[in-house]
């Protein structure tokens, strides 16, 4: 049976990628959609890591993109599974790139949803330091409500209120702990760029048309750094068009599946 591995984004969790775990459930793959290290029903101090997670628990104050690739590597094996389709969206997108470049064997296809293969810049980094600097002092509530604007388009905010209700709430209650850590660890990540231009796999890159954060221009220069690749931008839809587009979304990764993917 073939599986697909959903990497979620910051600051959510699994449940993010419910309208995909249904969808391609009912069509006979195997989905697994995990929380990471320090996010949802992740441990964020020592102790047994539950159902669903991917992970060890979060013991210090940074996890690298290459810790949470490491986790997920060990989930695959203990699933019995030796390759499966990657499928990130934001963080969860460079998580995906570096499993790709450190782990290619176990990659057989990759989606990257609006995220970037780009290095931090200098400020960017000292940006990410200062927020988790901040969160961990004050908690994920204030961050969660500056954060929503920049996550969804302004249509889904003002249509569909309910959605932006459950954004905000799942993004409120990540645990600020996790959620600094990873902040920390995504600032010292590595230029996927190399990784990309030599990649020979199946790439799907899909972008929300009115996404803030990374804007249909950076899905376009990175799709065109891929050999096998294809681009889909999404209407109506801002950094979460899974959630904001999620018939879409679904329909464009399957017809990708069907036309790249040996079942």
């Amino acid at each position: 049976m073939s599986t697909i591995l959903f990497i979620h984004g910051h600051p959510f969790d699994r449940s993010m990628w419910r309208p995909q775990v249904d969808h391609f459930t009912a069509r006979g793959w195997r989905v697994l959609a995990p929380d990471l290290r320090g996010y949802g029903a992740a441990p964020t101090a020592s102790g047994k890591a539950a159902s669903g997670t991917a992970t060890a628990p979060v013991e210090d104050d940074m996890v690298t993109l290459a810790e949470f690739a490491a986790d997920l590597v060990a989930l695959l094996d203990a699933e019995g599974i030796r390759r499966a389709v990657v499928c990130g969206l934001s963080m969860g997108g460079q998580i995906a790139m570096e499993l790709v470049h450190s782990y290619p064997d176990r990659v057989a296809g990759l989606v990257l949803a609006d995220t970037s293969p780009a290095q931090e810049t200098e400020a960017g980094r000292a940006d990410r330091r200062r927020i988790a600097d901040e969160i961990t002092a004050a908690g994920m509530a204030g961050y969660a409500r500056d954060l929503l604007p920049g996550m969804l388009a302004a249509s889904t905010i003002e249509r569909r209120p309910d959605l932006a209700a459950y954004v905000l709430e799942m993004m409120a209650a990540a645990p600020a702990s996790g959620a600094a850590a990873a902040l920390r660890g995504r600032a010292e990540r590595r230029d996927y760029g190399a990784t990309l231009l030599t990649l020979g796999l199946p790439t799907l890159v899909v972008v929300g048309r009115e996404d803030a954060f990374t804007p249909v221009a950076v899905a376009e220069s990175t799709a065109k750094m891929l050999r096998n690749g294809r681009l889909v931008v999404l209407d109506g839809a801002g950094h979460l068009p899974n959630l904001e587009a999620a018939d879409e979304f679904n329909a464009a990764m399957e017809h990708w599946l069907g036309a790249t993917m040996v079942r």
